[in-house]
């Protein structure tokens, strides 16, 4: 029998958002059907931004019910792990490239009852993930430079995207694959044929008027 497909999941980014509007912008998403939240976490040192913290993590949580996706793109994630978990964060997904000793770091996420993924930046190739692709839970994919919203989607990463999905269908078939930056009704459809069923948008749903029916638009488009 083939397998089953896996479910789209759509993880609006609130990077995007409007922070003065927060609270009624995530009741917009949830009311469109959104599947989790996706959290930026950015230093400033890693990233060339600087976005918040666990107290915004924290204040999040008590807003929503929904899965807080959070993307630790910090120097040092070890240090900062167990704040982001008390926060009230499900998923924690750090660096390939930020991590000396990634399994460990992987290891200690899962030891607080959190999930555990790990990304790598447009340069870093996909066999950085060969030895810790058995270990995770999800698989995210950078198709832009992280640090800013609203950047054009980098079309090169597609072959990696295919790469990396039949390295988990070969090691590790329950993980996610998700893809960040400049995903949108255009590109959603192209990286859903490569093996993503994780969709992580910003600005192709915060800066729509219909905040729920750009949701359930990218929902289409990547189904």
């Amino acid at each position: 029998m083939p397998m089953e497909k896996p479910p789209v999941i759509i993880a609006p980014s609130i990077l995007s958002a409007d922070f003065a509007r927060l609270e009624e912008q995530i009741r917009a998403v949830e009311k469109g059907g959104a599947d989790w939240l996706h959290l930026d976490i950015m230093d400033g040192h890693f990233v060339p931004n600087i976005t918040f913290g666990p107290m915004i993590v924290k204040a999040i949580r008590g807003l929503t019910k929904l899965p807080l996706d959070t993307h630790l793109m910090i120097d040092d994630p070890d240090a900062y792990v167990a704040a982001f978990a008390d926060a009230g964060a499900d998923r924690l997904t750090v660096h390939v490239e930020a991590c000396v000793h990634l399994h460990r770091t992987i290891q200690r996420i899962r030891e607080m009852g959190k999930s555990a993924g790990v990304t790598l930046n447009p340069a870093t190739p996909a066999s950085a993930l060969k030895e810790i692709v058995p270990f995770v839970d999800l698989v995210l994919v950078m198709t832009v430079n992280p640090g800013f919203g609203g950047q054009r989607f980098i079309r090169a990463m597609l072959p990696k995207v295919r790469e990396i999905s039949k390295m988990i269908a070969s090691d590790n078939p329950k993980a996610y694959l998700e893809i960040d930056g400049g995903v949108d009704e255009e590109t959603a459809p192209q990286l859903a044929r490569h093996g993503a069923n994780v969709f992580v948008a910003g600005h192709a749903i915060f800066s729509k008027k219909n905040i729920p029916r750009a949701v359930a638009t990218l929902r289409k488009a990547a189904s």
